[in-house]
């Protein structure tokens, strides 16, 4: 039986997202979809969902949801607090909720970004082959308290609760390749680039992030007599005074200033859920590494599933415990 989400009470940034649309890049439509990739395709995972399984993307803060009808859920991407009927639980864990059950989700407490996940994947209208919010484009729409967001069944509902662990990153550099435009910077200039810690800076949106720093900028010769081309999502854009920004999913699909490189996709996750005042580094890779690097959307779905572990809740601590079936034969007079 297919349900529907109430929203209650929802953050200026929720939104339906998906992986985005793909192909219309030469009309000028960037592909859109989740700020972070790799957190939507956590959650299909936990499910076992297709590519095109949308989830709510909840941007720094959270809000509170109803269930009309039963579901398994779960929360990926920034640490939100969880509470089903003012009892915690965790993120990152397929949970299971009846009829009537209020899920709140508190504000970011690490990261920007959070998905909320159902198993049978929310239910909407498609254009251009993708269900998600693109502000630029106007395609789709915020979500807003009062709004009832349709999902799908259950297809599994006695299904053993799975967590998967976020994967850790540390304080590595975070990987570029070179684009068409690098060879436009000195030798002298990518060095002092890769040597500089970068501050995140408080302009940000899912168009991208500013990167701030107090030493000089980072030029090219003649860089405004460039002509205007093709750009893409990770794209690091010099702006007029040299400060770097980089593109995230609702990225323009053309621009004038000049680009450094390309933060590789897998690496993409950490720049959009960065916070103000975090700090990077960046580090040139080959083409070699950058392609051994890259995977689809399936394969990154199948490497997070192979990181999939049962979850041992303490049934001490679970609100939820008489929602499952934990005597299976009837009761003998």
């Amino acid at each position: 039986m297919s349900g529907v989400l109430n929203v209650i009470e929802a953050g200026p940034g929720v939104s339906l997202q998906d992986l985005g649309r793909s192909g219309y890049l030469g009309l000028g439509l960037s592909t859109g979809g989740a700020a972070d990739r790799d957190a939507l395709l956590q959650g299909q995972a936990l499910f076992n969902q297709t590519e095109d399984a949308m989830a709510l993307e909840l941007a720094g803060l959270g809000g509170r949801f109803g269930f009309s009808q039963p579901t398994r859920f779960a929360l990926t991407g920034a640490h939100m607090s969880l509470e089903l009927n003012d009892e915690p639980v965790p993120a990152n864990t397929t949970l299971y909720a009846r009829a009537g059950d209020v899920l709140k989700i508190g504000p970011a407490r690490q990261g920007m970004y959070a998905y909320l996940h159902v198993a049978g994947g929310f239910d909407g209208p498609k254009v251009l082959g993708g269900g998600g919010f693109h502000g630029i484009a106007k395609l789709g729409g915020r979500v807003a308290a009062g709004d009832q967001i349709a999902f799908l069944s259950d297809p599994n509902p006695g299904s053993s609760p799975q967590k998967l662990s976020p994967e850790q990153t540390g304080s590595a550099p975070i990987r570029i390749m070179e684009g068409p435009q690098t060879a436009l910077f000195s030798d002298e200039t990518k060095s002092r680039f890769q040597q500089t810690e970068f501050k995140r800076g408080h302009r940000g949106n899912r168009q991208g992030v500013a990167l701030e720093q107090d030493e000089a900028g980072f030029a090219t010769e003649g860089q405004l007599t460039l002509v205007s081309d093709f750009i893409a999502v990770g794209d690091i854009q010099m702006t007029g005074d040299g400060q770097p920004y980089v593109l995230l999913a609702d990225c323009q699909t053309l621009g004038g200033y000049p680009r450094i490189g390309t933060v590789l996709p897998s690496d993409l996750s950490r720049i959009a859920q960065s916070t103000p005042g975090e700090t990077f580094t960046f580090h040139f890779v080959d083409a070699s590494e950058a392609e051994a690097d890259w995977s689809s959307p399936e394969e990154r779905r199948k490497h997070f599933a192979s990181k999939m572990t049962p979850a041992m809740r303490d049934p001490r601590e679970m609100a939820d415990l008489l929602s499952y079936n934990l005597i299976s034969r009837p009761i003998e007079d």
